[in-house]
């Protein structure tokens, strides 16, 4: 795999075995921030008036949907327990080399980089009110006893990776969103849009990421 500098200055990584990049190439980090956090953390935050929230992100990948969370909930004091499902987690000496502590509130960087290892498969905590826990399994194969509140799913273009997309995987998925829990991605399709709405979600088109005119947010009814 190759970093890439993408149009924010902020980095990705490409994966030459499934022919995509990690992030957008317009901007890794604005669409982290547009897509998950802006979309996704904050809406909930503000729109149910909540200090503690639970997100299931799908494809953990680098960490940067994470660390741009947990740096917000951080300043705003808001507890935060992430859970990443990630098949193939990267190395940790990879993820040091995103430059991504040019962007992240220094503190969260630095502890999560520290104990990135300790979070595959074990909650850790890295700083008090923010804990992380990377689950090393397939989608398919991810159990939990808990609900979420919020599901950031991250996964590969349906081009590049299309089982994860498909009923199945997406039903499993929102089956640990809990009822008014939130789900957000950066594509939108009219499948996604149908396959949402048989599962018991209201859909919205929201403005999309800078190279996307439209993405998805649902709200578990």
């Amino acid at each position: 795999m190759e970093f890439v500098v993408t149009g924010d200055g902020s980095k990705t990584l490409y994966h030459p075995g499934i022919g995509e990049h990690y992030h957008s190439k317009h901007g890794a980090l604005q669409e982290s921030e547009h897509v998950f956090l802006k979309s996704g953390f904050t809406f909930i935050v503000d729109s149910q008036q909540i200090d503690n929230v639970r997100i299931l992100e799908v494809g953990f990948g680098t960490g940067l949907n994470f660390l741009v969370t947990a740096g917000y909930a951080k300043m705003m004091n808001i507890k935060l327990d992430y859970c990443g499902i990630e098949a193939f987690p990267l190395p940790a000496n990879t993820i040091g080399e995103t430059g991504y502590e040019k962007f992240i509130d220094s503190t969260i960087w630095e502890n999560f980089i520290t104990i990135y290892p300790d979070a595959i498969n074990h909650a850790v905590e890295v700083v008090p009110g923010v804990g992380l826990e990377i689950a090393h399994t397939p989608v398919m194969a991810f159990s939990n006893d808990r609900t979420f509140d919020l599901v950031y799913f991250d996964a590969f273009a349906a081009l590049y990776q299309p089982e994860m997309w498909s009923e199945e995987t997406i039903s499993h998925v929102c089956s640990y969103i809990r009822p008014g829990g939130v789900f957000v991605t950066y594509a939108i399709t009219g499948n996604l849009k149908r396959l949402m709405k048989s599962l018991g979600f209201s859909i919205e088109k929201v403005p999309g990421a800078l190279g996307k005119r439209e993405m998805l947010r649902a709200v578990k009814l």
